[in-house]
């Protein structure tokens, strides 16, 4: 196993059961939970992200959760910053990383590390969102997927700050997203178990999904999105809003949508999301499934960790 410190992965789709395990697996071994996901850091939006409750948080601790204003940004360099200098506070004190989230984005940089790329030039992003408002977006996304074709495909016309960022670092530079990102920085310096864990049957996780969308709105949700809709210095372009669930109840909230339909958007949204997840983890190297349904997911796990952790320090 080498010398490297041990630090463990449980990845998988929304709703699939991550955060109960990680909690469970923390009052077993001596792990301490970083969060990998984007929705997670920002501050007044908890209930439509899940966040673990405070009663919770009290028990379990999390890192890298209500780090930053919904107005503000955070990127996948951000979080690999960030999760670099938690994780070595964690091993420092002895104890295993347990990095648990959805988003696949932030997992793959920290392993992979990240390429530069060229920095934001106001001009150029002035630029575009120029001929975005003459030509519209959809005609810069055609554009963007004949020059980087596969950027395109992961990027929505209707996502203006990917779009335009795709299509920046093109003009700056002249090579595309692709091209850059395929360019690695520096890999993690741990011995990583990788795990995901969902549900055996894909009808089953969306279950799930709707039970705790409709949860959600039992608990509030529409009162903390309005709260955050009336502040006045919020829009539906930032990546906050664009939040699974919070782009659905910000179109109500518009009058742009009624409220079943907002249901129901908001649920089929979050069951895309889990589609994404997944057609991530299927081509993840090196990774260990666990089914959500199986009572004994937690003891296996337990087992595959301590003997690991056992390794690193023989």
């Amino acid at each position: 196993m080498g010398t490297e410190p041990l630090a463990i992965f449980l990845m998988g789709p929304t709703a699939s059961g991550k955060t109960g395990l990680a909690m469970e697996l923390c009052r077993q071994l001596p792990c301490d939970i970083i969060s990998v996901d984007s929705a997670l850091v920002y501050k007044g939006m908890n209930i439509g992200t899940a966040k673990p409750t405070a009663e919770e948080l009290v028990a379990t601790p999390h890192r890298l959760i209500d780090l930053i204003d919904p107005a503000e940004a955070y990127s996948a360099a951000d979080f690999r910053r960030d999760a670099l200098a938690a994780m070595t506070e964690v091993t420092q004190a002895g104890r295993i990383p347990l990095l648990v989230g959805g988003t696949m984005l932030y997992f793959k940089a920290l392993l992979e590390g990240l390429s530069p790329l060229p920095a934001a030039d106001p001009d150029v992003r002035t630029g575009i969102e120029r001929e975005a408002a003459e030509r519209g977006w959809e005609a810069l996304h055609q554009e963007l997927a004949r020059i980087d074709p596969v950027s395109a495909a992961r990027i929505h016309p209707n996502d203006p700050q990917r779009l335009s960022r795709a299509l920046e670092v093109f003009r700056i530079s002249g090579k595309t997203l692709t091209e850059l990102t395929e360019c690695k920085g520096d890999p993690l310096p741990y011995k990583v178990l990788q795990f995901a864990i969902a549900p055996a049957e894909r009808a089953e996780l969306h279950r799930r999904i709707n039970e705790r969308f409709r949860l959600m709105l039992e608990q509030g949700f529409e009162h903390e999105v309005r709260a955050l809709y009336e502040r006045g210095d919020l829009h539906a372009g930032l990546p906050s809003i664009r939040c699974v669930g919070y782009r659905q109840m910000w179109d109500y909230l518009s009058g742009v949508v009624g409220y079943d339909e907002m249901v129901e958007r908001g649920m089929a949204a979050t069951r895309q999301l889990a589609k994404r997840q997944l057609t991530w983890l299927r081509g993840w190297p090196e990774l260990t499934w666990l089914d959500t349904d199986d009572k004994d997911v937690c003891r296996q796990l337990v087992e595959r960790v301590r003997r690991a952790h056992n390794q690193t320090k023989q």
